[in-house]
């Protein structure tokens, strides 16, 4: 009958102690006169405990460190390359901790995958869903006036006039894509410059001045400026930025609201740059997950105020480019605030 693998590991090992003793014991006692046993004896008894210690301490080590990588061998999802023998050890404490720790930091990297895994099925779920109504959209105008409707002057023009809104929302769709996608894989250019950042967001409130006009939204500084207020940072992301925050003011503000923007002082090195509206405001759980690509707090309402669903994601990706912190403050029923920092202009 085999040995349990417990037993055979402890006959070896009492076999290569006895060796040793024994050994060492002939030694002393075959060469050693007899007026000199007593002094071998003394002599025997060290040498006895550190021969037994290596010995114990290799077939131990050996033992566990066999085992474990047997372990690492049957077990798919480790890699034997990050196990080393001499990781293996008799304290078993120390060995007991470092597999937990290993474990854990396995725990943690496979719940990283699960929910980079779902949230990859949410995004081609999303782009599916978001790609499909405009396109379904245009499909269906165009049959319509292939069907016969074309010859109807009035509505062939209303229909193509319909069609070229959901071309339009394609093209700010994979526009929109194609910015996400080099983000997050090639990484932002920074091309950074010292500017006003009270011109430059004047010049926004006036690029959208008609958009607002619609919803009678007023757009303002939340005092008069008297001097420029200078930046570091690159002045067409920025803009990108501020065009964003107070588009989605304007359209998910109240009609007859005002969208306010103000400019602090933050830190000894920063400004802040906040964007305050009087609008619905947002319930808190839906907070954490506003500049995933695609979330929407109202679906319906959202999708009737065009857009591509991508504005905050691309936002938070600008900031983060500039080593800059997004912040957001808001009261539900009551208003919200978006605000980033930019570097001070020395």
């Amino acid at each position: 009958m085999k040995l349990k693998k417990t037993y055979s590991f402890t006959l070896w090992s009492s076999i290569y102690l006895t060796i040793s003793i024994g050994s060492i014991a002939i030694f002393l006692f075959v060469l050693l006169g007899d007026e000199r046993k007593l002094l071998g004896l003394l002599i025997f008894i060290p040498l006895a405990f550190i021969s037994s210690f290596l010995i114990t301490q290799y077939r131990a080590k050996r033992f566990i460190y066999n085992r474990i990588k047997k372990i690492y061998d049957e077990v798919s999802i480790l890699n034997e390359d990050e196990f080393h023998k001499e990781s293996a050890t008799t304290d078993i404490d120390t060995l007991s901790k470092s597999v937990q720790e290993y474990v854990q930091g396995k725990r943690i990297e496979i719940k990283n995958l699960t929910e980079r895994d779902s949230f990859r099925k949410d995004f081609l779920g999303n782009v599916a869903h978001e790609l499909k109504t405009p396109l379904f959209t245009v499909q269906g105008y165009i049959l319509t006036l292939i069907e016969g409707a074309i010859n109807d002057k009035l509505i062939r023009d209303k229909y193509l006039s319909r069609a070229n809104k959901g071309v339009d929302r394609l093209v700010a769709i994979v526009k929109d894509l194609d910015m996400i996608a080099k983000l997050e894989t090639e990484g932002l250019q920074m091309n950074t410059e010292v500017f006003n950042i009270i011109d430059l967001t004047q010049n926004v409130f006036d690029l959208l001045e008609m958009r607002s006009k619609k919803r009678n939204i007023t757009l303002q500084f939340d005092k008069f400026y008297e001097f420029p207020i200078f930046v570091k940072a690159d002045k067409e992301r920025i803009e990108q930025v501020l065009i964003n925050l107070i588009m989605n003011s304007v359209k998910y503000g109240k009609t007859n609201g005002i969208t306010t923007v103000g400019i602090e002082s933050y830190t000894e090195h920063q400004f802040i740059i906040k964007v305050i509206d009087n609008g619905e405001g947002i319930k808190q759980e839906h907070i954490p997950r506003l500049f995933e690509r695609f979330y929407r707090v109202d679906q319906s309402r959202s999708r009737e105020q065009g857009g591509s669903g991508l504005g905050l994601s691309i936002v938070k990706h600008i900031i983060e480019a500039h080593n800059e912190t997004m912040l957001i403050n808001s009261t539900f029923k009551e208003g919200s605030e978006f605000s980033f920092t930019l570097k001070k202009a020395k």
